[in-house]
């Protein structure tokens, strides 16, 4: 009987395994096997070179010109977007939850709160090619352009040189716009996780005088700490793509000189110009690059589970 019932739920396992084998381990098996070969992306005939491509990125010209300003770039949008994304979605999440006037002692939201939250959820309704393209438009260098225009009421002079053509801002600016597209989203998690929050709790902290600010720090951010890390790691996942809106966005994709050069772009670069298996290289360094830093966190965020 027991037999029976293993087979019955094997059955059911087959198929999403299967595929999960086929579109999932298949392809990063397949980009681990090329980047040890001389692959151009259209030739059927490639010979193995071992660790050879590993190599040319790190000492030939590669390293110091496409590489390492991808990794300095990739590593500081790392440390941005989660951190500025999180603080502002758990901040609005709190304002718009418990944020409104106490009633008999009691913490309520705001008023409207539901139409605040579509009001930030909106951007992730839109593309990431419409996205690119509406903050061209806002980054404009004429008069025309958005920014431009906001800052012209206060005095302050256009920047003809643009916004997105000046290598020290572009990497601020493209961020600014990750930070914007994903706030939404991460104040509609946390506020989905502060819902499940007895109110008993807010209610006996504001009876013993606690402020929000107290209330926040010692009450709301320690019980959405799972949230808080599940959201670090998907965020960082993000952060360490930003591909398509440097590609959209910038100069040369990934310009002006390097200034947003992301490690997505240097695997497109290097597929655009026949050097697939560099490509598969870089995407191998980026696949372990991220597993670690995934188990990092997991490991330093690890801690007893709140109950309540």
């Amino acid at each position: 009987m027991k037999r029976r019932k293993n087979l019955f739920v094997a059955s059911f396992l087959v198929l999403p395994v299967t595929l999960y084998l086929v579109l999932v381990l298949s392809p990063f098996a397949q980009a681990f096997w090329f980047s040890m070969t001389n692959w151009n992306g259209t030739n059927p005939n490639y010979e193995f070179v071992g660790l050879e491509n590993f190599q040319k990125l790190f000492t030939s010209e590669l390293y110091s010109v496409y590489l390492i300003p991808a990794l300095k770039h990739n590593a500081v949008m790392l440390i941005v977007v989660p951190l500025v994304v999180i603080a502002l979605a758990l901040f609005f999440a709190f304002m718009l939850n418990v944020g409104g006037r106490s009633r008999g002692g009691q913490m309520r939201g705001v008023g409207g709160a539901g139409f605040y939250k579509i009001i930030y959820f909106f951007p992730q309704v839109l593309s990431v090619v419409m996205i690119g393209v509406l903050w061209q438009a806002v980054y404009r260098s004429d008069e025309y352009g958005l920014l431009n225009s906001v800052l012209a009421l206060f005095g302050v002079p256009l920047k003809s040189s643009g916004w997105l053509s000046d290598p020290s801002l572009v990497l601020i600016m493209v961020m600014l716009v990750m930070i914007w597209s994903s706030v939404g989203f991460y104040l509609v998690y946390f506020s989905s996780a502060m819902a499940s929050i007895p109110a008993e709790i807010y209610e006996a902290a504001a009876l013993d005088g606690s402020t929000r600010v107290q209330t926040f720090f010692k009450i709301t951010v320690p019980l959405l700490f799972d949230s808080i890390r599940t959201a670090w790691i998907y965020l960082g996942i993000v952060a360490l793509d930003g591909f398509a809106l440097v590609f959209i966005m910038t100069p040369q994709q990934g310009g002006p000189d390097h200034g947003s050069e992301v490690l997505g772009g240097v695997m497109y670069n290097f597929f655009a110009n026949g050097k697939a298996a560099m490509a598969c290289a870089v995407g191998v360094i980026l696949f372990f690059f991220t597993l670690s830093l995934m188990a990092l966190s997991m490991r330093l965020t690890r801690r007893d589970r709140v109950e309540f």
